[in-house]
Order: C-alpha cells, then structure tokens, then sequence
C-alpha cells in the first residue's frame, strides 16, 4: 500500500459518513465532506504522479472512490426528492452499463484499457458541480430551483453524450478485438 492508495481508500471510507449527513438533513456538513472527498482526490493524484507512485490497484481505487461518492450522493439526493429521479436513474445507469461493458469483456476475453474520455471528465465536472452545487443550495439557500433545473439539463445531455460514445468505443473494440484509444 502507498499513500495514494491510502488516501483513496480514505476517501472510499467517507462516502457512509457524507450519505448519513444527507439522510440526516445536514447538509451543511455533507457539503464540507464533498468537499473533502474532492481535495484528497487531488492531493492523491498529485502525490502519485509527482512521485512516481502509481499502481495498478490506484487506477482502479481512485475512480471507484469517485463514482462511489458521487453515484450515492445521487442516490441519497434523489430518494429524499432534492434530485430528480429521472437523473439519478440515468446517472446511474451510465455508470452501470459502463461497468457491465468493461466486466463482459473481460469475461469474453477482450479486455480494455481503461481510459477516460474528454467527454466523460466533462460530464464527471458537471455532475460534481451539480451534487456539490445542491448539497450548498440545501444548506444556505431557500430556493434555487433554477440550479437544479438547469443543472439536470446540462448533466442529462452530457451523460447521454458519454454513455453514447463509450458504448460505441466498447462495440468497435469487442467487434475487432483490439483496443481503441477511445475504449472505456
């Protein structure tokens, strides 16, 4: 274990605290948190590529820490209605079909390597944006309906958009069976 990897964990460990502070109605303080969570995933980054610490386990730490976080704060958002359900469902559901695309690979033998697209790192900011910018509006705002409007219009279309174009990364992959630098 190196420290990256710790930090990542760490932030793996504060998904359960920031959702109860949700359920909680403390919101205030599930903000802060978020908050947290976002910095140690810049301090880990950081760490592991200014001191040549990146592992294997590391590129698979980091992004389950971050889609754990942000996928649950969905979930707790959408369940007490401060999220749309539809959004939540279609977050969600990229993040599913996504991982069960990678998973039947493997298991057909024609693994990818995983990388990011440019489309999915904007549609992660926006939706960072969007669970950080309502947990804020819940906290010291009486209404900003117009953020959360606007917001789930721009997180929808760019999640369809990053869904879209990794799903047909994954079907040029699998029907050539090598990877494509487009693969999820």
């Amino acid at each position: 274990m190196n420290l990256p990897n710790i930090i990542s964990i760490g932030r793996i460990l504060l998904v359960p605290v920031t959702i109860w502070l949700i359920v909680a109605g403390q919101f205030g303080l599930a903000f802060l948190f978020f908050i947290m969570a976002g910095v140690s995933d810049g301090i880990d980054g950081y760490i592991a590529r200014r001191y040549q610490m990146k592992t294997q386990l590391g590129a698979y730490l980091d992004p389950l820490a971050d889609k754990l976080l942000l996928v649950s704060i969905y979930v707790s958002l959408g369940l007490l209605q401060h999220m749309p359900a539809w959004l939540v469902i279609l977050v969600a559901s990229r993040d599913v079909l996504i991982v069960g695309a990678v998973i039947l690979s493997w298991i057909l033998d024609k693994p990818l390597k995983m990388q990011p697209l440019i489309t999915s790192k904007v549609n992660t900011a926006a939706q960072i944006i969007l669970a950080g910018g309502q947990l804020a509006v819940l906290a010291w705002m009486s209404d900003a309906t117009w953020f959360l409007n606007i917001g789930s219009a721009v997180v929808a279309f760019l999640t369809v958009a990053s869904a879209a174009l990794y799903m047909r990364a994954w079907a040029r992959h699998m029907a050539n069976g090598t990877s494509t630098r487009d693969a999820p």
